[in-house]
């Protein structure tokens, strides 16, 4: 179970990474997928359920990584954040989505681009394979 969830942990960071490059090359794409989070009951309950995985993951392998504190407070996070998620109503989450993807222009997806890449690394370089 351990080393599924390190493999877990490591296509996030990839998944990661690959945003960096969507939101810096296509902010409009970028932006166009935010606009859709909650959007339909499929949408809505599918993101969170996927996103629960790399959640577990990082608790789960967070002992064998290079930032044991960090991993488990970031997993519990992302894993307590979806739960509450599951009980938001739907509605209200993509009027959320909406008024972000407002304010988030294309220049300001560019310029967080980095972080994802920096943090997609980080997770990667963190899982001690």
């Amino acid at each position: 179970m351990i080393f599924t969830a390190k493999w877990i942990v490591v296509l996030f960071g990839i998944f990661l990474i690959c945003i960096g490059f969507l939101m810096l090359f296509t902010p409009e794409k970028a932006r166009e997928i935010l606009r859709k989070a909650g959007s339909t009951n499929v949408i809505n309950y599918a993101e969170i359920t996927i996103r629960m995985i790399p959640a577990t993951a990082l608790i789960i392998c967070s002992e064998y990584s290079g930032f044991p504190e960090f991993f488990r407070i970031f997993g519990w996070f992302m894993l307590l954040t979806s739960v509450v998620l599951y009980f938001v109503p739907r509605q209200i989450h993509h009027n959320f989505s909406l008024k972000s993807a407002d304010i988030l222009k294309p220049i300001y997806f560019r310029l967080i681009a980095p972080f994802a890449w920096l943090f997609g690394c980080a997770l990667i370089y963190s899982v001690n394979l």
